[in-house]
């Protein structure tokens, strides 16, 4: 019986793009036969002639990786815990250089309550801005004008910056495909709107 071929993992995919992408900004062409921990051939059909020796643009390997992905089923989730004020929520969203696959999409909603409500019972006393212009301003927004948003929405992402009087909880509210959200790129398909939750008398700070 003929060894079953490995497929590879998300985050083995996440360390291949990586080490991709730093060969790229280091002006290198990355050679798949010289990698430490090698390519499956499966991938290789996936990439144009030439391309098993060297990659012009990181775009073209992403892409080729994105097409593994489809065919082997591997998920575009990765999972993380935030922890503000002794409450823990662990969270999926799609790696920002994956795609996300439609049993992802099927996680993400089924996730999104959970994000939501952690989100609004930290929240209750800050201040609410919406994103517009691609973050360029923020306005204060209306919790019927949330309420609004979440239910047109179909996934929720949750994320933080700053810290202590600065600490922003920032909740991402899409629909469509996560990847194709970003700067609206698959928009009206795919979009999403960003709602910053600050201390009273603060802005976001972007």
């Amino acid at each position: 019986m003929p060894e079953m071929p490995q497929i590879y993992s998300t985050e083995e995919l996440i360390q291949i793009l990586s080490r991709e992408r730093h060969a790229c900004m280091n002006g290198q062409r990355l050679n798949l036969a010289a990698m430490p921990s090698g390519i499956n051939p499966l991938l290789d059909r996936f990439v144009n002639s030439d391309g098993i020796q060297r990659f012009t643009a990181y775009r073209d390997f992403r892409t080729a990786i994105h097409q593994y992905q489809i065919e082997h089923q591997v998920s575009g989730i990765v999972w993380s815990s935030m922890t503000i004020k002794g409450k823990t929520c662990t969270c999926p969203k799609i790696h920002e250089h994956l795609i996300s696959l439609p049993s992802d999409l099927a996680i993400l909603r089924a996730e999104k309550i959970k994000i939501v409500q952690f989100w609004q019972n930290l929240t209750t006393e800050l201040d609410l801005y919406l994103s517009m212009n691609s973050g360029k301003l923020y306005q204060l927004i209306a919790q019927e004008d949330i309420d609004r948003i979440l239910h047109r929405s179909e996934w929720a992402v949750l994320s933080q910056q700053g810290k202590d009087e600065t600490l922003e909880l920032i909740l991402q509210l899409g629909w469509g495909k996560p990847e194709e959200a970003v700067y609206r790129r698959g928009f009206p398909e795919s979009g999403s709107e960003y709602i910053h939750a600050v201390q009273p008398g603060y802005v976001p700070i972007g």
